[in-house]
């Protein structure tokens, strides 16, 4: 069987070849993907930066820890405790202390994501002057990096400052240092010291009362110690679900192709019985095909991904989607399941196919007729339509159950593969009546093109399936993914329009912090204005008595709350919040308006607060409502203004402005949005990142599918020099036959777009139900611009390959003789 594998191959090596294309990159994007997500398992050790010289450090508790019957379960509290004043008293007696503060600095000409500190922090770094002095004034500042110079003048938030040095040292940062006295000015809340003393003694002192970091976890007095392992998670989120596609996509084409391929060979099969071959002979042969092909392919594959993988980390650092640390590291699992996914990929579709190559009877060696019969199997449908059914049921258990589910990325990513599917498997009943729709009008016209192209798109419904199935993938893919974000984006603009009435939000610029009581006592004085102040907190609840979760949350003033925005109240009244009250929303396990649940706050305080009123999920960023007085310590972030009557909108615009320029106060800390700029400004859209990441993941898919479509049809196209020799013999010129091989391709191209719009029109219709279940009204969003262009790129692959193949088809039956 061995020897006849050999032969085969070399007989028909573009049929292989085929099949060799579609696997070595099936199995390459496999490895891709996979070194790329062993690589984000990990983050490099990080040392600490702004304390690498401090002695010891000392910090507030910043985690609130629960016990449970499971263990200690914790979270990062919302709002960090300062070091106890006694505490630090007492570490004063042991040596000198140095109290830290960071605070967000805007500066006109200056970084975006500039931050001020107290000058004697500096030396724990450490800095070291390169021009100038030390700061000696209250408007006297000492900077890093080389954006300003010594002498110059600076415009910033807290009023003008003058340059007085410049700093070299570590790249981390782009900063500014105050004098001490000023920065407790600009930040009064210190949460962290530095105390030049032993460990031992400082930890003798303090207790259990605050942190003591020395060493390497000193890292963790750092701002945003934990951005390394949030980017990895990150990562892994986006890796996971491209390998999860890539793959889907990889074992979907090499599937199709191996079937395809031993489809083809219907008569060889034939010829093989009539000289003798068992059954299982013939499945033998088709095996040990599969195998070489498979063990070279897969291999191939291999060596490829291990190639790509540090081009792909070049990209998705290059995109903002990773640190700018990020590489592809040495792993060894990734090559591993990458080859053994491939090779058992191509032994299970060839296996598959080897059973009908087996009951091949030797009259299929003298059959002429190019009509497929039997491509819908009893086997094959079953799988169909339980694949269908399988969606259809977990769909509708999950709308009853969990609508909310059907928003999350891995559900509306991994939902239409099923579809994808189970369609392709029950493709063989789709594909001839739906060729025959699509040229029933091309069929009318005058001459025999038309009618040609049906009948031969018809005819080879196996050829019309294997060439459609990329396209399928593509259109299918593209339309759920892409429409899916669309279609959320567009639910949570109409959510947030719905809920907003204010006419102005104002916020202060990222970074910055929130607004001094003053500003917000200007703000409540506008004239002819509602105006409702709120603050950025969070809750913690225990769940089923193990699960600590975190529920962001907003202080508010119930009163002034109901004049600028229209929440999406289920029971209860918003206006009966107070301070011994909470608004939850219905995912809470429990949200029975008066029942009392016992919550943690952001400073970890534990309180047991009645609840007041639930609100719809929504789309899920319908959140937790407190008092201010359940939120201390919380500045306001944002305030609803709303004009009370239509006429007087300008004037309280301009009273918002006049509010905000307070004297000295340059402004450049707030940003003040009009009711269309903040729907605008806080949904999805502007997530730049979120769609290059879901645009990375549909073009690796997509490309590869582009590919497979160029393979499988040279293999389709180039196994019918018998049929497009006979047109030649039947009087039809080269370019005739040419037209007629680019028609049957767009034919074939419009029958996979119009199952892959099928295809995702039905998983976006679920996503729809789930929207509508949850009290959101929005429409479906098809990217059709999207979709015809996918659908538009496969038809030039398409085209260009099938004319390719045709054209030196045709040429070799010319060289051949066949046209004498």
């Amino acid at each position: 069987m061995l020897s006849i594998a050999l032969r085969g191959l070399r007989s028909r090596w573009i049929t292989f070849v085929g099949g060799f294309v579609a696997l070595s990159l099936g199995v390459a994007m496999i490895a891709v993907m996979g070194l790329a997500l062993a690589s984000s398992l990990d983050a490099p050790a990080r040392g600490p930066e702004r304390f690498a010289a401090a002695p010891v450090v000392v910090r507030g508790q910043d985690t609130l820890r629960v016990p449970t019957s499971n263990g200690v379960r914790t979270r990062r509290l919302a709002r960090p405790h300062v070091v106890p004043a006694h505490v630090v008293a007492a570490l004063r007696r042991l040596g000198e202390v140095t109290q830290d503060r960071s605070f967000a600095v805007r500066a006109e000409g200056g970084p975006r994501d500039l931050v001020g500190h107290p000058w004697p922090t500096a030396a724990f770094a450490p800095y070291e002057l390169s021009a100038g002095r030390a700061p000696r004034a209250a408007d006297e500042v000492v900077a890093t990096g080389g954006w300003t110079a010594v002498g110059r003048r600076v415009r910033t938030d807290s009023g003008i400052v003058r340059v007085v040095g410049t700093l070299r040292g570590p790249d981390f940062e782009d900063a500014v240092f105050y004098t001490d006295t000023r920065a407790a000015r600009l930040a009064p809340r210190s949460t962290q010291l530095v105390v030049d003393a032993e460990a031992s003694a400082v930890r003798r002192v303090v207790g259990g009362r605050a942190e003591i970091l020395t060493g390497g976890e000193r890292r963790l007095a750092d701002a945003d110690p934990d951005r390394d392992a949030e980017a990895l998670t990150a990562l892994n989120a986006l890796f996971g679900t491209a390998g999860g596609v890539t793959g889907f996509v990889s074992v979907f084409v090499v599937a199709s192709t191996f079937a395809f391929t031993v489809a083809q060979r219907r008569r060889e099969f034939g010829l093989l019985r009539v000289a003798g071959a068992t059954p299982g002979q013939v499945r033998r042969t088709v095996l040990a095909e599969a195998l070489l092909v498979g063990v070279f392919a897969s291999a191939a594959g291999c060596a490829l991904g291990g190639y790509a993988a540090p081009h792909l980390a070049e990209r998705v650092v290059d995109g903002g989607l990773a640190p700018a640390w990020f590489s592809v590291g040495d792993h060894v699992w990734p090559y591993q399941l990458a080859f053994w996914t491939g090779l058992s990929v191509a032994l299970t579709g060839a296996a598959a196919a080897s059973w009908r190559a087996g009951r091949t009877g030797p009259a299929e060696a003298l059959r002429e007729a190019s009509v497929d019969s039997g491509t819908l199997t009893r086997g094959r449908l079953l799988c169909g339509a339980a694949l269908l059914g399988t969606a259809v049921v977990t769909l509708a258990l999950t709308l009853l159950t969990e609508p909310g589910d059907l928003l999350h990325r891995k559900t509306y990513v991994s939902r239409p593969m099923l579809l994808i599917t189970a369609t392709a498997l029950l493709s063989p009943a789709l594909v001839r009546p739906l060729t025959r729709l699509i040229t029933w009008l091309p069929a009318r016209l005058p001459g025999a093109a038309g009618t040609l192209v049906r009948e031969n798109a018809a005819a080879g419904v196996r050829r019309t399936a294997a060439v459609a199935a990329p396209v399928l993938i593509t259109v299918a893919l593209t339309g759920a993914f892409l429409g899916a974000t669309a279609t959320l984006s567009g639910a949570k603009a109409a959510e947030a329009r719905r809920q907003t009435a204010a006419d102005l939000v104002v916020t202060p610029a990222a970074g910055s912090g929130g607004f001094d009581a003053a500003t917000v006592r200007r703000l409540r004085a506008v004239p002819g204005a509602d105006v409702s102040a709120s603050a950025t907190s969070a809750v913690y609840v225990l769940e089923d008595g193990v699960a600590l979760l975190r529920s962001e949350a907003r202080a508010v003033d119930p009163r002034s709350l109901a004049a600028t925005v229209r929440l999406p109240v289920t029971a209860g009244r918003v206006a009966a919040l107070d301070d011994d009250s909470i608004v939850v929303n219905e995912e809470w396990a429990a949200h029975r308006v008066g029942r009392r649940v016992t919550v943690w706050l952001g400073d970890g305080t534990r309180r047991s607060l009645r609840i007041a009123a639930v609100l719809s999920t929504g789309t899920g960023d319908n959140g937790v409502y407190i008092t201010s007085a359940n939120a201390k310590g919380a500045p306001v972030d944002r305030v609803y203004v709303k004009a009370r009557t239509a006429e007087g909108a300008d004037g309280v615009a301009a009273g918002v402005r006049r509010a905000l320029r307070a004297p000295g106060q340059p402004g450049l800390s707030v940003r003040v949005f009009t009711r269309e700029e903040w729907i605008r400004a806080t949904t999805p859209r502007t997530d730049s990142t979120s769609r290059l990441g879901l645009l990375l993941v549909l073009g690796i898919a997509l490309l590869y599918t582009g590919i497979s479509l160029a393979n499988t049809l040279v293999m389709a196209t180039t196994d019918r020099a018998r049929e497009l020799g006979a047109l030649r013999l039947a009087g039809a010129t080269s370019g005739q036959v040419l037209r007629l091989v680019a028609a049957e391709a767009l034919t074939v191209v419009t029958v996979g777009t119009a199952l892959g719009v099928l295809v995702a029109a039905l998983d976006l219709l679920g996503l729809w139900g789930a929207l509508n279940l949850l009290d959101v009204r929005t429409a479906i969003r098809m990217p059709w611009s999207a979709v015809f262009a996918a659908a538009g790129a496969c038809a030039i692959v398409a085209v260009s390959s099938g004319v390719a193949a045709a054209g030196m088809t045709l040429r070799r039956w010319s060289g051949a003789g066949g046209g004498s």
